[in-house]
């Protein structure tokens, strides 16, 4: 599964790679989905499909034990929201109570902000962390779906030379979930898309 797919591209990647293993692609925008779902419809293939709806609503369309792995690909960090945070102990829950027993969590993120913070709740909660990386492509011995699926965003960040982080870590039962207290620094950049919107409202004004 992967949250918040937008066009799809690890969706339909996996699920070229691997033709015996279901994939399913969620986000709420039906115009981002469109692409992944019009090509995987296009070439044929039986096992993937695309799922519009917000992922608050995960346990309305899956069972308990019915994930086995769930895939964050560039997410918004949402530095000042954590409780919209897709790697925050709220989703946490959420993912718990449909994924099976030591399920699969991946993020990849260009945020340094998501990575520390991920990390740190990873770590509070108990969570095992089977990998890590602040610098995907520099470090040895990676899987090679990791580096060669590629998101627009990833594609973005790659082009304006930073650093792609990924952490892979087990999502076990835990009593009460809590969240890290730690100070964390924010990041300092946003991405082309913002960056034009706020310079285009400014021209308006």
């Amino acid at each position: 599964m992967e949250l918040g797919c937008g066009k799809g591209e690890y969706t339909v990647g996996l699920a070229r790679k691997y033709p015996n293993k279901n994939f399913i692609g969620i986000d709420i925008k039906g115009a981002r989905i469109w692409t992944g779902a019009k090509d995987s419809n296009e070439t044929g293939m039986k096992n993937v499909a695309f799922l519009r709806t917000n992922i608050e609503l995960l346990n309305y369309f899956f069972a308990s034990d019915e994930v086995s792995e769930i895939w964050i690909t560039f997410p918004d960090p949402q530095m000042k929201k954590v409780r919209k945070r897709l790697t925050s102990t709220r989703f946490m829950q959420e993912y718990r109570a449909i994924m099976r027993k030591n399920g699969l969590l991946h993020l990849k993120t260009d945020s340094p902000f998501l990575y520390q913070y991920t990390l740190l709740m990873a770590q509070k909660n108990n969570l095992y962390i089977e990998q890590c990386t602040d610098d995907l492509y520099h470090t040895p011995n990676i899987d090679e779906n990791l580096l060669s699926i590629q998101t627009y965003y990833e594609q973005q960040w790659l082009e304006r030379g930073m650093n792609i982080k990924y952490i892979r870590l087990k999502l076990s039962s835990s009593a009460e979930w809590l969240e890290p207290d730690d100070i964390i620094e924010e990041d300092d950049y946003r991405s082309f898309n913002r960056s034009r919107r706020s310079a285009n409202n400014q021209r308006t004004k």
